[in-house]
């Protein structure tokens, strides 16, 4: 009889052992699995950077700085990767001279009433919200697994089968975290 008992407490602890691992590499692929989803998003955002620069061209001819850079920022992006760190150092930078860009192309009316500019401002818009919250669902993901891999018993299967913690997508400008003023 006891051996019995011996027995069920073996296998409901090896259950708890398998449910546990199972957890944990679910976890690591809903990391995986988000930052796929963020790199569709900056896919898409650097097919649509060569046309709003095209567009704008024509408008800007005293303004080369402004889209040189905006297409530096766009050929760094696109050739980091792998290292989350690293890659989101490109889209910050990258990110900035966008806004930069943005910014300068309100000194031309012009360019502001062109259809192909507004419809690609529009579509860039979308994709940053997209890219914004495909970043958030990234860093809840992470926090899933690094709470798993840190926390206690979980850790110990973690370690046993080299479970690493994630890094976080993270705003690296500090204009970035400020919040934006609003004026009437």
């Amino acid at each position: 009889m006891a051996f019995f008992i011996a027995l069920a407490l073996l296998v409901l602890f090896l259950l708890w052992l398998v449910g546990l691992y199972n957890r944990l590499v679910r976890a690591r692929n809903e990391v995986r699995n988000a930052w796929s989803q963020i790199d569709v998003q900056l896919k898409r955002r650097w097919d649509l950077i060569p046309n709003l620069v095209e567009t704008v061209k024509g408008y800007m001819q005293h303004e080369r700085e402004t889209l040189e850079a905006v297409t530096r920022a766009r050929q760094q992006a696109i050739s980091i990767s792998g290292d989350v760190a690293a890659r989101a150092q490109a889209e910050n930078i990258l990110s900035q001279t966008l806004r930069s860009l943005f910014a300068v192309a309100e000194n031309y009316p012009d360019l502001k009433a062109n259809q192909n500019f507004l419809a690609l401002q529009e579509e860039l818009t979308s994709t940053e919200n997209k890219i914004a919250f495909a970043r958030q669902y990234y860093n809840d993901a992470v926090l899933r697994l690094n709470n798993l891999i840190q926390m206690f018993p979980s850790n110990l299967i973690a370690s046993q089968f080299h479970f690493t913690p994630e890094v976080f997508f993270q705003l690296e400008a500090a204009e970035e975290r400020r919040r934006p003023e609003v004026k009437f």
